[in-house]
């Protein structure tokens, strides 16, 4: 072992226990029984995570090493779109490109049937799939004129997500159903799409439909501050049916027209820029981007970084899954190359080789011993409850993809409370590995899965260190889970009642716990059962419960005002004579978010 001390290895994101062996150049039988001693049980084929394999290692004497890209300034979308503005502003060697057109519109109006008549109608039968994950993007051609189209999601949760496909376009294509009319998304669309002032095209979609009422559509857009041509406007109108496949010709050539008085243009001799759309994690090809080009040209081969991921280009794919030895302007691609997925809204650089740098410390010690970053987690959080007085529901959240993360949180952040709070341990995309079951059981946390899977050795992990795991295909079952929990948390609310009161008068017998007192009821009645409040010159000195009820010896349920009475007392406190006695109850009842 002690010549393995001072060697250095490079292990990735997921390895089977076999290649892990190869890596290290040590028998199967070693590595496996070092995972048993770390309570992981993983047959030679299965893959072990990053997290798992670092920790193996350094127990056995390795050195981990990770590639880290030193960087300069992050880019950001806002940063990347005033670049943009004062490069166009340049027009020095410029050249036309593609407009990116983006569908905006409230939900069930009809934008994707609308994007798949055009991918039907306009893109080559053998150029049909590729990228249409959460966000849908693709090139049609009409008029040998290529148009690049960027789908939003229509739904309410999906807001920031909708705003960042506005501020990537340059054409914007609202969508408004004929027969429902301007809809709460739409009214949204609008405010930013006349804040931002996008080029806009109004799309009426179900014109077939017999309940269509155009007209009212256009004089609820006008009222929005959407005039179209023939009410008088400058904003061009296509009427369309996406189901008939009605008026899309029509729909595409306005989108040329716009493009033509617009004159979209861009440097394709610089090294590109790009935004990424979506990511996510494929088991073969590892982490997966979808990214738009916005200027520049991006080749094979080329260093990149893209936030805090980073790699170098080796596979570039169109969106229909065609291979391409470089992407210019207004291009949608699938990228391979990159260490890690990319958050969406992240921007794509080229970089030198050169600042492609190897350092060690902050991700190796970070991620090798995540063990030791989850119980400084537990410790954080314990102080952060006692500190604040919340009680925390502390999750790990696994997605597919980044977009689907996105719209999770921000469905979350919406429930509001003083006295409960989400505390994400974790946020990650791919499928949940032994290092979240790890994770989860030194913070105390659940983890939560969307459209992903739990590896075979995270789940028999999970099994024994008693971690629950929790896997869902739509996202609403994922957050009414989520706020199930949180509504558990609550602390019940106590709701009082106050019924009556009784002036003491006498008292017949004194117990350790009980008393026997007689009385006149003051105001409202006593009741048998209720709760006892002792009350000596308006102060309150004692609690107890009335447990018997007599009116002239008699035992009854209830003894009304102006009356008199005795009462069994069970309560600690000692009534006196002249003191008064509030009969009361409470109600527990369960919190609600």
């Amino acid at each position: 072992m002690a010549e393995a001390t001072s060697k250095k290895i490079s292990i990735p994101a997921s390895v089977t226990v076999k290649k892990f062996s190869e890596i290290l150049n040590l028998p199967l039988g070693t590595v496996i029984t070092e995972l048993m001693k770390n309570g992981i049980l993983a047959t030679i084929n299965e893959q072990i995570d990053y997290e798992t394999a670092s920790i193996i290692a350094q127990d056995l004497g390795f050195e981990v090493q990770e590639e880290i890209i030193e960087t300069g300034e992050t880019m950001t979308l806002e940063k990347l779109i005033e670049q943009l503005k004062k490069e166009g502003e340049s027009g020095e060697t410029l050249q036309a490109r593609p407009p990116i057109v983006t569908i905006l519109g409230h939900v069930d109006h009809g934008k994707t049937t609308l994007l798949d008549t055009i991918r039907k109608s306009s893109v080559a039968a053998k150029e049909s799939g590729g990228i249409t994950q959460h966000i849908s993007a693709y090139q049609a051609k009409k008029k040998g004129k290529l148009i690049t189209f960027v789908d939003t999601p229509g739904h309410e949760a999906f807001s920031a997500m909708r705003e960042r496909g506005v501020s990537i376009a340059d054409i914007a294509v609202l969508v408004v159903a004929a027969d429902d009319g301007v809809r709460p998304q739409t009214k949204e669309v609008i405010e930013y799409l006349l804040t931002k002032k996008i080029p806009t095209i109004v799309a009426i979609n179900k014109v077939d439909k017999p309940e269509a009422n155009i007209q009212r559509v256009k004089q609820e857009l006008a009222e929005k501050g959407i005039l179209v041509e023939d009410w008088g406007g400058q904003i061009l109108c296509s009427e369309v049916s996406a189901k008939q496949n009605i008026g899309i010709d029509g729909l595409l050539e306005n989108i040329l027209l716009v493009a033509e008085v617009e004159d979209f243009k861009s440097d394709f001799k610089r090294d590109a820029l790009g935004v990424v759309l979506e990511s996510h994690l494929d088991p073969q090809k590892g982490p997966v981007a979808t990214i738009l080009i916005k200027t520049g040209t991006l080749r094979e081969g080329q260093d990149i970084i893209a936030g805090s991921a980073h790699g170098r280009v080796r596979r570039i794919e169109d969106f229909s899954g065609k291979r391409l030895a470089e992407a210019g302007p207004s291009t949608p691609i699938s990228l391979i190359g990159l260490n890690e997925t990319s958050n969406t809204n992240d921007i794509l650089q080229v970089v030198s080789g050169k600042s492609l740098a190897r350092l060690e410390a902050m991700r190796s010690s970070s991620r090798g011993l995540s063990g030791k970053i989850g119980e400084l987690n537990a410790q954080k959080i314990y102080k952060t409850i006692a500190d604040e007085k919340i009680k925390k529901l502390n999750i790990i959240l696994k997605s597919d993809v980044q977009g689907s993360l996105e719209a999770i949180q921000q469905i979350l952040s919406e429930i509001k409370s003083n006295e409960v709070a989400i505390d994400y341990i974790s946020i990650g995309v791919g499928n949940m590995t032994e290092s979240d079951v790890r994770l989860a059981q030194n913070s105390g946390a659940i983890l939560f899965g969307f459209n992903v899977e739990t590896t075979p050795v995270a789940k028999r992990m999970a099994e024994t260190s008693k971690v629950e795991v929790k896997n869902y295909k739509i996202i609403y079952e994922l957050v009414a889970d989520i706020k199930n929990r949180l509504t558990e948390m609550l602390p019940p609310s106590i709701e009082r009642t106050d019924f009556g009161k009784m002036g003491v008068l006498a008292l017949f017998k004194t117990g350790k716990k009980d008393m026997i007192v007689g009385g006149k009821v003051i105001s409202g009645k006593i009741a048998k059962g209720c709760l006892i409040e002792v009350m000596r010159a308006d102060n309150i000195i004692g609690k107890g419960k009335l447990i018997n009820l007599q009116q002239n010896k008699v035992d009854v349920d209830e003894v009304a005002k102006n009356n008199e009475c005795g009462i069994t007392f069970d309560g600690e406190t000692k009534i006196k004579e002249g003191d008064t006695l509030v009969c009361y109850t409470e109600e527990v009842k369960k919190q609600s978010l």
